[in-house]
């Protein structure tokens, strides 16, 4: 039986989402315009930004997309500031934008180290700090795209699960302290995706993309590798009310990999 995907309703409900214009982010936010959701995105490639809206303007609701890089605490400052202008309030942040480098910690340079940290951990920092009065107000829902990878250890990529893990105990912290806010915060754990920087990935490895999902399939117990697709539900559950317990812990998307 092929899988049929579940429906949400998030009419009437705000939603920011960095990362928007490739891979999960790209999928999460196709997915809360298709629940009749307002959606602002944000991301570096002002073409695919552009492209991304334009098939979320097909469902009429808000669907805009601001450039910008959010390593630069300033610019988080201004696109929280958009997305209120734009969407009247906000109600949803869903963190997505994410780098890798693919090395062990002697191959890995100085640059490669700040520049994860920098897209990882205090991007997602410096927009979690400017939503939170914002979401304060009426409560609401921040999703924080993790990685199994902050759970455990991968081979060759010590920069990535460092920043992974400080994800989830950044996302645990929040969670705690402002529960009593109305706010939840979920960080969400997948295994290998497959999306552009997965396969980009492999080719960093010099392996042929399609080869390198065949392998990562043959290592996870049931046997695939989650799409972008699956992870957006997962997001669209978990900003839902239906989740209205779930916080602070994180959540594994990873095919029993890690069971």
């Amino acid at each position: 039986m092929g899988y049929r995907r579940p429906q949400y309703s998030f009419s009437n409900k705000a939603v920011l989402i960095t990362g928007g214009t490739s891979g999960m982010g790209e999928a999460i936010a196709e997915s809360f315009a298709a629940s009749g959701a307002d959606v602002v995105i944000t991301g570096r490639n002002r073409e695919r930004g552009n492209a991304v809206c334009a098939r979320m303007s097909a469902h009429g609701n808000i669907a805009k997309f601001k450039a910008g890089d959010i390593a630069a605490s300033s610019f988080c400052d201004e696109l929280v500031d958009y997305a209120v202008q734009t969407m009247g309030k906000l109600d949803i942040v869903v963190n997505s934008a994410g780098i890798i480098y693919h090395a062990a910690v002697e191959a890995t340079t100085d640059e490669q180290w700040l520049d994860t940290f920098a897209v990882n951990v205090n991007g997602m920092f410096y927009v979690c700090r400017a939503a939170i009065p914002r979401l304060r107000q009426n409560g609401g829902v921040i999703i924080n795209i993790a990685s199994d990878a902050g759970l455990t250890g991968s081979r060759h990529l010590v920069a990535y699960c460092a920043s992974k893990g400080a994800v989830i105990q950044m996302s645990r912290a929040m969670a705690v302290d402002h529960a009593h806010e109305g706010i939840r915060v979920v960080s969400l754990c997948p295994g290998d995706v497959d999306t552009p920087m997965l396969r980009g990935e492999f080719v960093q490895r010099g392996i042929d993309a399609d080869t390198g999902l065949k392998a990562s399939a043959a290592n996870v117990p049931l046997n695939r590798v989650c799409s972008a697709e699956e992870v957006a539900d997962l997001a669209l559950f978990a900003a839902s009310d239906s989740a209205r317990s779930m916080t602070g812990h994180p959540v594994v998307l990873d095919g029993g990999s890690r069971a």
